[in-house]
């Protein structure tokens, strides 16, 4: 069946309040770990996890870093106005580059309470590093279900990083009813970020802590890190009865040569990815390198995954072939990354092309997280998540996890 006709109620679960996890464990590595392997659940805690993987494994992370995308500021009535950074409004952004740019920057934004956004502009002062700074927000356009929004700061020779880093908040996923707090700066950003971007943690690696990085090198497991990063549209719930009708979000990738050409010597042994947001990046670079493969001439306006593509574009090549392919192409731009959208969906009925198994959080229903555990486990995942239910599992974010190794001949 194609993945359009999924009905959404099919992927649900009752999931209480009191296993939402409001804050996260303290140290990481001690959050539960549920495993999934020959079909069969046991569990342990994520400082073992290594014990539980092939030993000549690849595990494949995302290192985006969260940004403080929460800004609040207030209007003539001291009234208070979020606005909510989802991404740099433009086409092919670099964000490395954007986060260097100066004086002024447009994102799209969602607004709290932006019916009492009167003004032409809002502004505050921020301190940064002893220094005073005016930050200014300005609505510039109005999209379907968010605004543009212009910041404009002076002195202007500072970067935007350290500005949205002086003045924002750390952005918790809204089902967490609560204020971040300053530990929140820290729990929520995996001990390996680097890449600034996601205005959400790729949580599957929250659980990571240095020694369980050194404990994976020791056993010779491989780690790889490449960038997704993640927003606001992780969150966004399938209103849709069938997926046909359901618009999938888009997020930046950003590939670098490097990345593909020690994925490339390495796609041979078992690869599996640390979140749902390096999956999608894997099967992305797949189905990239497929189109390349299918047409060396592709254009960079082409290359980009649409949502519905993997199902219905014919797979030519195999994974070193198309990893190869678009390592080729990024070459031949003279460029040593590739920053591009990806839509991707993975549901049921998906064919994975790199991905073996998946360590990863437990989802909401009805989500499109949810699909793509299902997509790689089958009907499995219903066991999973009532096992997970029954025996004191901690949900969504800051929650516990899960390691799913599928059998292989069953994906």
């Amino acid at each position: 069946m194609h993945p359009k006709n999924l009905r959404i109620e099919d992927f649900t679960y009752n999931l209480p309040a009191e296993k939402i996890a409001y804050n996260p464990v303290n140290p990481r590595d001690q959050s539960k770990l549920l495993v999934y392997q020959d079909e069969k659940i046991s569990e342990d805690t994520y400082r073992n996890i290594s014990q539980y993987l092939p030993e000549n494994a690849v595990l494949v992370f995302n290192d985006t870093k969260v940004v403080k995308s929460r800004l609040f500021f207030k209007n003539e009535n001291g009234a208070n106005i979020e606005v909510f950074c989802l991404e740099p409004y433009g086409e092919a952004i670099d964000y490395e580059q954007h986060f260097l740019e100066q004086n002024s920057v447009t994102w799209i934004c969602f607004i709290g309470k932006a019916s009492k956004w009167k003004e032409e502009k809002l502004s505050k002062s921020i301190n940064l590093d002893g220094l005073e700074v005016n930050l200014s927000a300005e609505i510039v356009g109005k999209l379907e279900d968010a605004y543009l929004v212009k910041f404009c700061w002076s002195p202007g020779d500072l970067p935007f990083g350290k500005i949205m880093d002086a003045a924002g908040v750390t952005p918790l996923p809204p089902y967490i009813k609560r204020v971040a707090e300053k530990v929140d700066e820290e729990s929520y950003q995996t001990v390996y970020s680097e890449n600034e971007g996601s205005v959400a943690a790729p949580t599957a690696g929250l659980h990571f802590t240095e020694k369980v990085l050194q404990d994976l090198e020791d056993r010779g497991i491989s780690s790889l890190f490449t960038t997704l990063h993640v927003g606001a549209g992780t969150f966004k719930p399938v209103k849709s009865e069938v997926m046909e009708n359901h618009v999938m979000h888009s997020e930046y990738l950003n590939i670098t040569t490097a990345f593909l050409e020690d994925l490339v010597t390495k796609i041979r042994r078992p690869v599996i990815t640390v979140g749902t947001t390096s999956t999608r990046t894997l099967e992305s670079i797949y189905w990239m390198g497929n189109q390349i493969v299918k047409n060396p001439d592709i254009s960079y306006e082409e290359l980009k995954i649409t949502q519905w593509l993997p199902y219905e574009s014919e797979s030519v090549c195999t994974a070193e072939e198309a990893i190869t392919a678009l390592l080729n192409w990024i070459k031949n731009t003279q460029q040593d990354h590739l920053s591009i959208e990806t839509e991707i969906i993975i549901a049921p009925g998906y064919s994975f092309k790199i991905v073996k198994g998946l360590i990863t959080n437990f989802h909401q229903p009805q989500s499109t997280l949810l699909l793509l555990v299902s997509a790689l486990i089958g009907d499995d995942w219903k066991n999973i998540y009532q096992y997970a239910l029954e025996n004191d599992f901690r949900f969504l974010s800051y929650g516990d996890g899960s390691l799913l190794l599928p059998k292989t001949d069953s994906i």
